[in-house]
Parts: structure tokens; sequence; C-alpha cells
């Protein structure tokens, strides 16, 4: 199944993609609930609650824009820095050239504020030189939560996913290393592309699947999931010790090796690139940095 938010007339709704991708179907659900997009249908299953019922007639796909699934998650989005061994180690001489902290020993956690979402098509606004000049890009899986908990156990910790979606962490590394925390420097206005809808867990595994990554049509990232450092069941176990997760809450696993400020030399993102990423088994987001 195939959940997405969407505008149409000028109208958000929520919809059930066709298997074809050729059209969507809304869901029966008020203004306000299609404001948050996919949350609370995903917070009425995890309560035991059933679906909305779907409106009589299906709407052409090239007829709505789709927007996030989530266009304004419940809390900040969660993220992991470092998380598959090629890039940790392409950013050993770069980001983390004076850090001497295991990779491979915990996750590194950081959150993006959930204004910074936009939608798999939206441009991506570059906030100028003064601000940033190395804009950088991250293709990554993001989980969706489904049944919250805490102190989650890795064994359990698939039960309580939802589904899957498909996230560009942008990143402004000298902010990112200006501040010595990352919060700020992922979370500009329009940092996080989500989209193109959410995959349920029932159709695809995302702990087998396969990320990838063109800047201008420019194949920079291609990865497996497999190559986590950290695996989602670990990911999920990690976030909700001493911490609630709650449906709806997204986790962004990390990204390959192929970012830009690990390329020698360095090739930050530039006013007009586009930055095609797609994940098999999920679909692709494409944005337009202006």
């Amino acid at each position: 199944m195939r959940i997405a938010t969407y505008a149409h007339n000028g109208v958000r709704h929520v919809g059930l993609v066709s298997d074809d991708s050729l059209h969507i179907t809304p869901f029966e659900v008020s203004a306000d609930v299609a404001q948050r997009g996919a949350l609370k249908l995903i917070e009425d299953l995890a309560a035991g609650r059933t679906l909305p019922p779907l409106a009589a007639t299906p709407v052409a796909m090239s007829a709505v824009t789709l927007e996030a699934p989530l266009p304004l998650p419940r809390r900040n989005v969660w993220c992991v820095g470092r998380n598959y061994h090629a890039h940790a180690k392409e950013l050993s001489a770069s980001v983390f050239k004076n850090n001497n902290t295991d990779p491979e020993a915990w996750p590194i956690v950081f959150t993006k504020v959930p204004e910074c979402v936009v939608g798999p098509t939206a441009a991506v606004q570059l906030p100028g030189e003064a601000i940033s000049a190395q804009i950088d890009y991250e293709a990554e899986l993001a989980v969706v939560i489904g049944k919250g908990g805490k102190n989650i156990a890795r064994a359990q910790a698939m039960d309580h996913v939802f589904g899957y979606t498909v996230v560009n962490d942008v990143t402004a590394r000298d902010v990112q290393m200006r501040h010595q925390q990352w919060d700020m420097g992922k979370s500009f206005d329009t940092f996080c592309p989500m989209g193109p809808w959410i995959v349920t867990a029932d159709a695809m595994d995302g702990r087998s699947t396969r990320v990838r990554c063109w800047v201008n049509g420019e194949l920079r990232q291609d990865g497996p999931t497999e190559n986590m450092i950290f695996d989602i069941p670990m990911l999920i176990e990690t976030i909700s010790r001493g911490i609630t997760l709650y449906p709806g809450d997204v986790i962004a696993t990390g990204t390959p090796a192929g970012v830009g400020m690990g390329l020698t030399p360095p090739r930050y993102i530039q006013s007009g690139d586009v930055i095609r990423i797609e994940i098999d088994g999920i679909g692709s987001i494409e944005n337009r940095f202006v």
C-alpha cells in the first residue's frame, strides 16, 4: 500500500496510490486531517481503528501535485549520521578529522525541525553564501513509525515500523561544523525534501533495498541498506531508549558514500542543480535548488 499527500485544485488530500501509479483515490477525511497528511491515518491504525473510506472516484496522478506524505511531522525528524561504512570513511578526513569518536560504537543521532520538510518536487532554497557556501545532499531511506513505544527491543523493533519514504537530508556543512552540533545546519527552511509517498512495511523491507542519488544526471551515491553500520532495528532500539516514539515519527537512517563534501575536491550544490534520489521499492524525489 502506498499512501500519498497531494494537492488537487488547490486543496490538500490524502489518498491511496494505484498499483500502476496512474491514479490516486482520496480518503474521505476532513480538511483539518488532510493538513497533516498521513499522520492521522497512521495514528488510527496504531490505535486499532480502520482506515477511513475511499472516495468513489480516483483522480489521475497527472492532475495532482504530490506533497510530502507528512508535510508537518508531529515533531522533529530523527536522523542518523555516518551510518554507512563507506560514508563514515569518506568523511573521516573532513568533518571528523579532529574527532576520535568510533563511528561503529554508537549511532550518531540528531534532528531536523519539522518545518523544514517540503514535497518531492518542491524547490529547495539556498540560503545565500553569507549564511552558507557549503550546501550538500544526503540521500536517505526514512522509516515511519507505526506503533509507538519506549525502550523497544531490537527483536521487536520491526513490529513498530509503519512504512518507508525517501528523504534528502540537505546540510549546510560549514554551519554544521561552526556550531559543533548538527541541528542548525540541517534545519534550514526547505532542507528536508520528502516523498513521493509512504510505502507500508508489508509491501517492502527497508533492510534490503538500494539508495541512489544523481546530481544533474550524474550518479553520485549508490548503496544497499545492507551496508548500514546500524540497521533499522538497532536504530529504533537506540532512539527509543528512555524516549517514547509515537506513530508518525520519522527516522532518516543515514546516507551512502558520495556526498559532495566527500569528493576531491568537494563539490557543493549550486543554484540550478537538480538532485534526484531513488530508492528501490519506493520511488523517487527530484528537487531543484534555487
